[in-house]
This record gives structure tokens, sequence and C-alpha cells, in this order.
């Protein structure tokens, strides 16, 4: 607390001093860094998903269409001879199914973007935490030890096993 609140507020002054508040201030400051670095790349990402607007008015216009014939037909329909009405009102639905799979392809692919950006993140803050660890350590936990051996060393093995547990 602020000696002005506390004249402000007649309260009795304390002798805590704020840096004893926040000990570990330059690591707070790392921190904020960190998560700014982050927002930002964020926020550099998306206009990329932004850019593809023109696929989303594509969409949206196809879907107004669409809907538009629908209307158009279902309006037909109602004034002609009923014989030839089903097959009109047939058509007025396959339009508004049109509609409906624009719409829903617009919103697939924008979720498809946004869970794509969130993996590319969750990968950039794995990649983060390894990088911050020991990089000689990573490396050699990284490299494997192996046998290279032919498909025939391979079976002659995995069959003496299977014999020597019959044996015992």
């Amino acid at each position: 607390m602020t000696r002005k609140l506390e004249d402000l507020f007649d309260l009795p002054h304390t002798e805590q001093d704020v840096d004893h508040a926040l000990p570990d201030l330059p690591a707070n400051r790392q921190t904020l860094q960190a998560l700014d670095e982050a927002i930002d790349k964020v926020d550099n990402a998306l206009p990329a998903v932004r850019g593809l607007d023109a696929t989303d008015t594509e969409m949206d216009e196809l879907a107004g269409l669409a809907t538009g014939s629908y209307k158009d037909l279902m309006d037909l329909g109602m004034q002609v001879d009923s014989r030839f009405a089903s097959e009109i009102f047939s058509v007025a639905s396959n339009m508004l199914g049109h509609a409906i799979t624009a719409k829903t392809a617009k919103l697939d692919k924008k979720l498809k973007m946004i869970d794509l950006q969130m993996k590319k993140m969750r990968l950039d803050q794995q990649q983060q935490v390894i990088d911050s660890k020991d990089p000689e350590g990573m490396a050699a936990a990284q490299v494997a030890h192996g046998v290279v051996l032919s498909r025939n060393d391979l079976l002659e093995r995995i069959i003496g096993k299977g014999q020597n547990a019959q044996k015992e």
C-alpha cells in the first residue's frame, strides 16, 4: 500500500516497502515479456487466416444465391399444378441443402485454421521448453543406440528364444 492511500484513508503507516512485496521482479518481467511474444505470434498468425476472406465472401455469396433460389422455387411451387410442384419442391430443398453446405464449409474452414494455430502454438511452447533445458543433454537423450541385424539374424534370435522357452 502506498503512503498516499494510507493518508487518504487515515490508516497507520506501515514499514513494509513495495520492493519487498515483489521479490522476484526480473523473473516477472521475463514472464511478461514471454507472454507478450506469444501474443504477438498469435496476432501475426491471425492476419494469415483473415487473408482467406475471399473464400469466405464466395461461400456467403453462394449461400445467398442458393437461399434466394430456394425462396423463388418455393413461391413457384405454390403457384403451379400439384403434379409439377413436387419436382420444384425437390429442387428447392436441394438448393437449401447447398446453402447449408456452403455455410458449414465456411465454419469448418475457420475451425480448422484455429485448430492449426493452436497446434502450432503448442509446438512452439514445447520447443521453448526443450530449448530452455540443457541442449546437450536433450540431444544425448534423443540419440538411440542399437544393433543392426539382418532379417535372418533376427529370425534366428526369435526362434532361439522360442526354443529356449520350450526346453525350460
